[in-house]
Order: structure tokens, then C-alpha cells, then sequence
């Protein structure tokens, strides 16, 4: 678990491409895995894009990230990289797709490999369940978005979580750049148990008419020094990513109605307006 050179990252969405380039750019080689070529292609080309903003910024240099470049590879056979020392599962928030993954990934790395989990709210514990026997290398690292610039990674114990793997999880952590913060095994661990509440009333109070969206993320920008507003920031995450964060967290609380989602952001929802992903949300961004 010590030295960490090849990792595998499972799903090349927003967080699985920010995590694949945040390992380049830590010096590390990196394998992103996806069932969905066109996905990988997605991922590839923001890479470049990234990569080429930060040499026009003379944040990197054209070596750099070339060799970024080459530390980076796709594909669509977890198989073809057996050989990686570290696995980072980060395919859409649902815990059964994730426990699908979780035991390819104990049948497909050996038996030091670490099995982390993007997941911003399942309970690794649950997850770990799938994995009977490596129960002790499951563990939460909870990146944040957009990856390559923010610095917290929340990292999650399972009951079994071995102290090396947590030791091993923070060591790594550090050496991609991030400032790891523990957290305990509830739904929705610390970011989101906080944050998700906050989104939630916030489309409470645009349904209730206290406000129009654009006040109410004006109020909270200008009066809590917020660089987002919480309904600008749950079209950012993605409104469908937001109600399944507040179901995972409703029904592992006690089915708690203060995490069951507005049924405006439901509506959004089914309508198929997620946000910056489908062009239209809380707001349009198909006129900008």
C-alpha cells in the first residue's frame, strides 16, 4: 500500500475524469475504466482541454503536461489494469451498481490493492459487504468537484477498515495534493449531510414564492460570503445527483423528511432538466 504508482479509476464521469487527472498530475499512472466508449472518449477530451488551459496559464509546462498525457490511458476492460497498486470506484450514486463494482474490482486487483469509493453519501460499510473478506481495504475517498482544484478529500472508515488502508488513503491523498479530513460512516457523511439540507430548503423557499431563484442565490452569495448560490450549485452538481444524495440519505437516517428532496427538484428531475449537464435546470443555460 506504500507506494502507490498505477491507479485504476471505475467510472469516467465528472468525478472519475477529475480523479484520473488529479493522479496524472500527481505523477501517477492512470487507467480509466468505463462500460461506455463514447464516455471515455467525453473524458479524454477534457483532459486535453484541461491540461491545455493550465500550460496557456503558465500554471504547467508543456512537458509537464505532456507527460501528464502519457500517464493517462482508457478503457473499457477493468482487466486491462490488473496490474494497478490502487482501485477508485467512481460510477453514478447507487449503491447496487456500486456493490456490482466492488466485487469485480476484488476479482479483477490483487489482494493489497486498496478498493476505494467515490460515493458522497452510501455507507461504506454497506459497500464493503459485497467484498466479504477484504472488507479491511474498503474505504471512502470522497473527492470533490471539480477535482482538479478542490483540495479536501473526505475520508471514510468502514467498520473493517484496516488503520493501514486509512494510513495508506491519507499518505495517498497528501501526495495527489489534497488535505484529507476524516469523517464517520453515516449517510451522507459530513459535506452532504450539511450541505444537501441547505439545497433542499432552498427550493423549499423558491416553491413556498419567499423568493425567486436568482434572490435567493443572490441572499445566500452576498450575505454568507458564498461563491455559489445553493440552487446555481445543485444545477452544477447535477439535480439528479442532488435527489439521489437526499434519498441515500433519507432512507439511511431514519427516514427523516428533512432529506426527502422538494418535489420541485423531483419534478425537474423526471422532466429531464439536470442542470449544467442537460443545458437547463434551476436556470437555462442554453441562452448563455
Amino acid at each position: 500500500m506504500s507506494d502507490v504508482s498505477h491507479i485504476a479509476v471505475i467510472g469516467a464521469g465528472t468525478m472519475g475524469s477529475g480523479i484520473a487527472l488529479t493522479s496524472a498530475l500527481g505523477g501517477k499512472q492512470c487507467t480509466l475504466i468505463d462500460v461506455q466508449q463514447s464516455q471515455l472518449e467525453t473524458a479524454r477530451a477534457y483532459h486535453d482541454k484541461q491540461l491545455s488551459k493550465l500550460v496557456a496559464k503558465e500554471k504547467l509546462s508543456a512537458e509537464d503536461a505532456t507527460n501528464a498525457q502519457s500517464l493517462l490511458s482508457y478503457t473499457t476492460e477493468m482487466g486491462d489494469a490488473s496490474d494497478a497498486d490502487w482501485a477508485i470506484e467512481a460510477a453514478t450514486e447507487n449503491v447496487e451498481v456500486k456493490k456490482t463494482l466492488f466485487q469485480l474490482m476484488r476479482d479483477t486487483f490483487n489482494d493489497e490493492v486498496v478498493l476505494a469509493t467515490n460515493t458522497s453519501s452510501i455507507s461504506i460499510s454497506d459497500l464493503a459487504t459485497a467484498v466479504e473478506g477484504a472488507e479491511d481495504r474498503v474505504i471512502g475517498m470522497h473527492f470533490f468537484n471539480p477535482v482538479p482544484v478542490m483540495k479536501l478529500v473526505e475520508v471514510i472508515k468502514g467498520v473493517k477498515t484496516s488503520e493501514a488502508t486509512t494510513n495508506a488513503t491519507i499518505a495517498l491523498s497528501e501526495a495527489l495534493g489534497k488535505i484529507p479530513v476524516p469523517a464517520n460512516d453515516f449517510a451522507g457523511f459530513v459535506s452532504n449531510r450539511v450541505l444537501m439540507p441547505m439545497i433542499n430548503e432552498a427550493f423549499h423557499a423558491w416553491e413556498d414564492g419567499v423568493a425567486d431563484p436568482e434572490a435567493i442565490d443572490s441572499i445566500m452569495k452576498l450575505g454568507c460570503a458564498f461563491p455559489m448560490g445553493p440552487l446555481r450549485l445543485a444545477d452544477y452538481i447535477g439535480l439528479d445527483v442532488c435527489r439521489d444524495i437526499m434519498m441515500v440519505m433519507y432512507n439511511g437516517l431514519n427516514e427523516n423528511p428533512k432529506y426527502l428532496p422538494n418535489q420541485k427538484l423531483v419534478d425537474l428531475v423526471e422532466a429531464g432538466k439536470l442542470g449544467d449537464k442537460s443545458g437547463e435546470g434551476v436556470y437555462n443555460y442554453t441562452k448563455e
